[in-house]
């Protein structure tokens, strides 16, 4: 903000303009989505379009500020930020960046090991932490399948927690077609399967490998995991009837993570 110039309030049409970033026709028309909180947007570098926060948020995060490169820093007032925020306590700072699709051909064009596909997962906090999982283990691109949730909905955002920015997301309209294009490109394509003939350890988990995840409700589509090389299955040791979506994904991605450090 120049010297002088009050700081926007939750009525200024820039904030405004961001705010309707909320809804998923928004983000799908602008290419947009919103990022909120210091970390996010210390990992959104380069992906940044505009930068809001209070003018506590913007002294107290000066290195996620920094972050923001040449995009406009813009002061807003409390109010204005906890419009822009979905959170009960806004950290004070919200950006807008650029959505970050790529085609699953330009994610497997440079053969990472390990792809994590979201079949028709709609909970955006498992979806997201799914996403945050499959980074930590070293995959190299996440595919909302089907009809998932979108990836830049704001809770999903959050449960990444910047994760979002360091995977190639990919956004594809039929699962099957996914399956088809990985076994095309040579990789061995496991589904995740309560039911599973194949128990996890006896799992080929040698890279490349693209594991499918199902809803939490559901599991995944039938026609899907039969389309799959092999129904994979977690073992359960205790009492518990199952896993939820995320732990799973994150047992399964980390065992293809330790197949691969075994054999590269």
């Amino acid at each position: 903000m120049r010297p002088g110039v009050a700081p926007f309030s939750a009525r200024s049409p820039r904030v405004v303009a961001a705010r309707r970033l909320s809804r998923r026709r928004l983000r799908d028309q602008t290419g947009l989505f919103l990022a909120e909180g210091p970390q996010a947007v210390r990992e959104a570098a380069g992906h940044l379009v505009e930068l809001f926060g209070t003018a506590e948020g913007l002294k107290t995060h000066a290195d996620a500020v920094r972050a923001a490169g040449d995009a406009p820093v813009w002061t807003v007032t409390d109010a204005a930020l906890e419009a822009l925020a979905e959170t009960v306590h806004p950290q004070g700072l919200v950006a807008v960046c650029r959505q970050l699709d790529v085609t699953l051909q330009q994610a497997i064009a440079t053969r990472p090991g390990l792809v994590a596909v979201l079949c028709a997962v709609r909970d955006p906090g498992n979806a997201g932490t799914v996403l945050r999982t499959a980074d930590a283990a070293g995959a190299g691109a996440v595919v909302f399948a089907g009809d998932a949730v979108d990836p830049y909905n704001g809770k999903a955002v959050r449960a990444s927690a910047g994760s979002l920015f360091h995977v190639d997301v990919v956004r594809a309209a039929d699962p099957l077609e996914v399956v088809a294009v990985l076994r095309r490109a040579g990789y061995t394509v496991l589904a995740a399967d309560g039911h599973g003939p194949v128990a996890l350890p006896d799992a080929p988990l040698r890279p490349p490998t693209a594991w499918l995840f199902g809803s939490e409700a559901h599991g995944l589509p039938a026609e899907v995991a039969d389309a799959a090389d092999t129904r994979v299955r977690v073992p359960i040791h205790g009492r518990a009837e199952s896993l939820n979506l995320a732990a799973a994904a994150a047992v399964c991605l980390y065992a293809s993570a330790g197949a691969g450090m075994a054999h590269p």
